[in-house]
């Protein structure tokens, strides 16, 4: 990692936390696309955001989430004290936990990005005929995607030696098996059956 950000801080949260601010605010600009019609030709089970602790805000196209800016600051506070142990102790482990938290959301604009285009050409009626994804399988996708850019990362740093993308190597990992886990508790609460007051929600 450039020994500029090694020594400030300061730079390292600015570009972590631009890239945090925007997943967010893509996420809503997708959302809004998908609710004003790209459902007709995508429909999502349950909420389009992945992440259950933003769900309902993303549902809802609230701009201003006082749990993302929760988030945000305790996200900030973490990376200092990696920054600060680094600095004194362990050298290299901030630029671990920067490149974690940036891989990760580097991973995730490449995501956004395409649902952007994607959700246009929807829009424009470039796309034709309509698909359905159970929540299991958007997970389990998900979960294969972060998994494929954990092996990106893993190769970068076979010929970096590089804590930054070691980090990322481990940020995406742990996305992976997260969504994966996610992926494995819903179908086996889809196993069993359901109270007839429940609906099955399709978006």
């Amino acid at each position: 990692m450039p020994p500029f950000f090694e020594a400030n801080f300061w730079a390292g949260l600015v570009a972590w936390a631009a890239l945090y601010v925007s997943d967010y605010y893509m996420t809503l600009t997708c959302a809004r696309l998908y609710q004003n019609g790209v459902r007709d030709n995508f429909a999502f089970e349950g909420s389009y955001e992945i992440t259950p602790q933003f769900q309902r805000d993303i549902d809802s196209l609230r701009r201003v989430s006082p749990r993302f800016f929760l988030a945000l600051g305790l996200i900030s506070a973490v990376l200092y004290l990696f920054w600060k142990v680094g600095r004194e102790l362990m050298p290299g482990l901030y630029g671990f936990g920067l490149g974690m938290l940036i891989s990760v959301q580097l991973a995730i604009h490449m995501r956004h990005l395409r649902n952007f285009h994607l959700f246009r050409a929807a829009a424009r009626g470039e796309v034709r005929g309509r698909l359905e994804y159970p929540r299991q399988v958007m997970l389990r996708i998900s979960s294969y995607e972060m998994l494929a850019f954990a092996a990106f990362f893993l190769v970068l740093f076979a010929f970096t030696t590089s804590w930054f993308v070691l980090g990322g190597v481990l940020g995406c990992l742990s996305v992976a098996s997260k969504h994966w886990k996610l992926a494995r508790a819903h179908a086996s609460g889809m196993d069993a059956p359901a109270p007839e007051s429940s609906a099955r929600s399709t978006i």
